[in-house]
């Protein structure tokens, strides 16, 4: 019966427990609050999703996400501590600041949610998070991908040796004239050369061989002897090519380079820098060529991309004829639209002309040129989608200072670089460039928001 009527007693104070605190003199917790006290340190105003960071401070969530999307910094807008890892919502602070000051956290959920620009911060920055979970996840799954990491390692080593000794052994197999003066070349090295130009000098070869045409006698010639017997070339389109192509060896006093090996036999510095130039970045590259190589480079390489309309047969000509003249304003309107929208389509355009001489690396370069084509849409469509773009202009000023300065570093170090590290390095750019920008273009497609930019 005791304990009962000890029960009855407990349940009745239970239930009047503000006559507890009245009859005690004290006044209810609520009326001593003010919504000052749960003010965000930024804005001033009643926490929002309140977020609390390392140093102890709290921001509403969207005040410091317009701080980071400013800033790019993770520290404390207050007190400048760096934070670790991703900022997340003080569950209890804001379930307490919603049962206390309802009207005025709705206020602001309603002016915050009428902001696009609050509400793309926060996409961006919810992004950022989601990309720091994914790249902890990855560092905890790290002993798992050793071994993967080694075997990519030994692939790739693998790789460039045996692209190395297949560059070296068949590759590089290039006609000897593009090393050989002109005033040293046989009669047999003059027809050689002229086999080059076209199938139309087998018209010409049994005048060449008969008169025993060396090297020193072929750079005698011009188009009057061209014109009159033995060689009795009348057709001037046949024979403005061997004028054009005679006027090259006697300008290079070689045989000019005609396919990608016989380029970079003659000039390896440039055609290390050009290839690893153009994939990083295809518009300075080609402007550079625009600059300072164009009768020799740029010239080739936009008849080749935006060939002109014939209206005769040239079909006989030298490619190198063609290549020489001044290109007309439609293939202009066509290459900068080109240069400007699409600058890997150009390159690839170029590899696809040397398909039948180049069988399997044309179409490496093709492949690689669509991957970079994707990769730098990509880029561009989260700035978009981050409402970044204004930081475009930016952006491309510091990749131009990096290519100048990379550039540079080149030039400086290219003398003392052995010919074996250029070697590997061409072939590594040229065929497992692509099989890495495979997995980018997934890990892009598949996570279309990694890495805010």
């Amino acid at each position: 019966m005791e304990w009962n009527s000890v029960d009855d007693d407990l349940g009745a104070l239970m239930d009047e427990p503000y006559n507890i605190s009245e009859s005690l003199g004290l006044k209810p917790i609520t009326s001593s609050i003010a919504e000052n006290e749960f003010s965000c340190h930024c804005c001033y105003e009643i926490l929002v999703n309140p977020t609390t960071l390392t140093c102890g401070h709290n921001f509403c969530r969207h005040c410091l996400a317009l701080w980071w999307d400013s800033s790019h910094k993770n520290e404390c807008p207050e007190c400048r501590e760096k934070w670790e890892g991703f900022p997340k919502i003080n569950l209890l602070l804001r379930d307490a600041t919603e049962k206390l000051f309802l009207e005025a956290v709705q206020r602001r959920r309603a002016e915050i949610q009428a902001n696009p620009k609050v509400s793309r911060s926060l996409l961006s920055f919810q992004r950022y998070g989601d990309n720091l979970g994914r790249s902890r996840t990855n560092q905890n799954k790290g002993a798992g991908f050793f071994f993967s990491g080694v075997l990519t390692a030994l692939t790739s080593v693998a790789v460039v040796v045996l692209v190395y000794h297949w560059g070296s052994g068949v590759m590089e197999q290039q006609d000897l004239l593009i090393s050989k003066p002109v005033s040293h070349w046989t009669p047999e090295d003059v027809v050689s050369w002229l086999d080059h130009l076209g199938p139309w000098t087998e018209l010409y070869r049994k005048p060449f061989q008969q008169e025993n045409v060396n090297g020193r006698l072929l750079l005698m010639l011009g188009d009057e002897e061209l014109l009159k017997s033995p060689y009795s070339i009348e057709n001037p389109a046949h024979r403005r090519a061997v004028l054009s192509e005679l006027d090259r060896v006697k300008a290079l006093g070689v045989k000019p380079p005609q396919n990608l090996w016989e380029y970079k036999a003659t000039n390896a510095g440039k055609s290390l820098f050009l290839l690893y130039a153009l994939k990083c970045s295809p518009r300075l590259t080609i402007f550079y060529m625009y600059l300072f190589d164009y009768s020799e480079t740029f010239l080739p390489f936009l008849h080749t991309c935006c060939p002109a309309i014939a209206h005769i047969d040239t079909s006989v000509e030298s490619r190198f004829l063609n290549a020489q003249l001044e290109p007309s304003w439609r293939q202009w309107a066509e290459f900068l639209v080109k240069y400007c929208v699409l600058p890997y389509q150009l390159i690839a355009e170029f590899a696809w002309d040397w398909l039948a001489v180049h069988y399997w690396t044309s179409r490496f370069i093709i492949v690689n040129a669509m991957l970079l084509s994707v990769l730098e849409g990509c880029a561009l469509w989260r700035l978009w989608t981050t409402a970044r773009i204004r930081m475009l202009p930016q952006k491309m000023w510091s990749h131009l200072w990096k290519m100048l300065s990379q550039g540079f570093a080149f030039a400086l170090l290219w003398p003392f670089v052995p010919q074996f590290v250029c070697n590997c390095l061409f072939y590594w750019a040229l065929y497992f460039s692509p099989i890495i920008n495979i997995d980018l273009v997934v890990q892009q497609l598949m996570h279309p928001e990694t890495q805010a930019p």
